[in-house]
């Protein structure tokens, strides 16, 4: 079972994964045209759609409410707290690289899921069921947070043109939940991709929309600036009377967990390692170098684009820099940039959904292995190696996606919910786990200077993450009291 073909391991291909793994015993794994030297479909991957699958993951809807961020921090701590968790995420990013391979980092034994990467080197049954529980719930939680991203870009397009038409007085009521359907009915169309190696295109193409609509509200921030001759903001935030003092202190803390989540991808970060072809040079260098240009790249834009549209609009900036209508025209640039959000969305439910994809699937196959509804596929001859189509993997997956987008339906709450989700996943996923798996790989000596400087490292981004989760909860539950389930925007 462990050196099945690709992710999903169906009984139609046991017999040619047998033969590949025969074959890479004898060292002829080189010659095989489908195939890794451990039986899985041959990874193809590079730094560069390492990088695109990590932008395409990292620069999401996440950018745009970064100006609401910093509106909240003011300009101090704004950039030094983005900056700093730019700093935490590439670190413990390079830790968790080291963990793909147990042992030597290019003959070393594969762990192709970062639950396989926590049960090889904390073993335990907790810790790893833990891991578990927490991956896989962010990824419930980040196709929810997309999904109602996604809604709220096409509802923007929409409102854009009735604003263009109707005047800015217009409220332009419109219910978002038929842009829920339409971004549903897309996500189970790509859901039926069968496996990570297989959507770098759409990472790709995702990638470059993440740039379009960035540089776009990076574009309009600074005419907004001209056209204010001046930059608006302060340096401790929003004032005290425009919100009460409490409300200070819940906002700039949620602010910490908008952009704990604008950098969240550790959590499918092993995932996106296990595409990249085999060494030399070794996966795990491989890694690092996509890490340090993807993280390079979004502080980047993150910088530009949040402190642009703090500087346009002060205490007002939206929640939202695209949607929020801080901008009403050109309206035709508008859609574009929701359009290329859009677009973007749909790439990156993909990248965080595979990897729970994979397990359910990979569950469902070892408890039920002669279940021709699980196991059995059809062949459709699009490429070389083939496509498969699986009834178990239609049915399920197609069941998330409906499941998700009902949720969204209830919960449109976008900076509340991405507040939350960036706290609850960034200690354990992108901090101690790392940290923990890292001490024990290199056999750190405990209280030695770098097993306390990384246990302090630790602890403090749990305290960072508890203040974060509470103010995200905080402003939930004030949404909650005067919001309508199904009712117009």
């Amino acid at each position: 079972g462990e050196n099945g073909v690709g992710k999903n391991n169906y009984q139609g291909s046991a017999a040619a994964a047998a033969m590949e793994v025969s074959s890479a015993e004898h060292g002829q794994a080189g010659g095989s045209k489908c195939y890794d030297d451990d039986g899985r479909l041959k990874r193809t991957g590079t730094m560069w759609t390492a990088s695109a699958h990590i932008i395409t993951a990292v620069i999401g809807s996440g950018v745009l409410s970064l100006a609401w961020a910093i509106g909240q921090l003011g300009w101090v701590a704004g950039p030094a707290v983005m900056l700093l968790f730019s700093l935490v995420t590439y670190y413990t990013s390079s830790l968790l690289s080291d963990c793909y391979r147990s042992g030597d980092e290019t003959t070393g034994k594969r762990n192709y899921t970062y639950m396989d990467a926590v049960n090889a080197n904390l073993t335990g049954g907790i810790k790893v069921q833990l891991c578990g529980f927490l991956q896989y719930a962010n990824i419930v939680g980040v196709a929810i947070g997309y999904t109602i991203a996604a809604s709220i870009s096409m509802l923007a397009i929409k409102r854009a043109n009735c604003f263009h038409v109707e005047g800015h007085v217009n409220p332009c009521h419109i219910s978002s939940t038929p842009y829920m359907i339409i971004f549903g009915v897309a996500e189970i169309f790509f859901s039926q991709i069968p496996d990570f190696d297989q959507i770098s295109w759409l990472s790709i193409l995702a990638a470059i929309m993440s740039f379009t609509y960035s540089t776009i509200g990076l574009g309009l921030g600074i005419v907004q600036v001209v056209a204010n001759k001046g930059v608006k903001g302060s340096l401790t935030g929003i004032s005290i009377g425009v919100v009460t003092p409490m409300d200070k202190v819940w906002r700039s803390l949620q602010a910490f967990g908008d952009i704990a989540f604008a950098y969240s991808y550790s959590l499918i970060l092993i995932e996106i390692q296990d595409t990249i072809r085999a060494p030399p040079p070794s996966e795990a260098k491989v890694m690092r170098r996509a890490t340090v240009v993807s993280v390079a790249t979004t502080t980047l834009f993150y910088m530009l684009c949040g402190c642009m549209g703090y500087a346009a609009f002060g205490d007002n900036a939206p929640g939202n820099l695209l949607t929020g209508f801080g901008f009403y025209e050109p309206f035709w640039l508008l859609d574009i940039a929701n359009a290329a959000i859009v677009v973007h969305l749909v790439g990156a439910y993909q990248v965080y959904c595979q990897p729970l994809f994979a397990f359910v699937e990979k569950w469902a196959q070892q408890r039920w292995p002669k279940s021709r509804f699980i196991t059995g596929e059809i062949q459709v001859p699009l490429v070389s190696c083939g496509f498969k189509l699986n009834l178990f993997r239609l049915t399920w997956r197609s069941a998330f996606v409906v499941a998700t987008t009902v949720v969204s339906m209830l919960l449109p709450f976008f900076n509340d919910v991405v507040g939350f989700l960036g706290a609850i996943g960034f200690w354990p996923l992108t901090v101690y786990f790392p940290v923990e798996m890292y001490i024990v790989q290199k056999k750190i000596p405990k209280w030695s200077s770098q097993w306390v400087c990384l246990q302090l490292l630790s602890l403090a981004c749990l305290i960072i993450t508890i203040a974060a989760a509470a103010g995200s909860i905080a402003g939930i539950m004030s949404d909650l009291k005067v919001y309508k389930p199904f009712s117009t925007t």
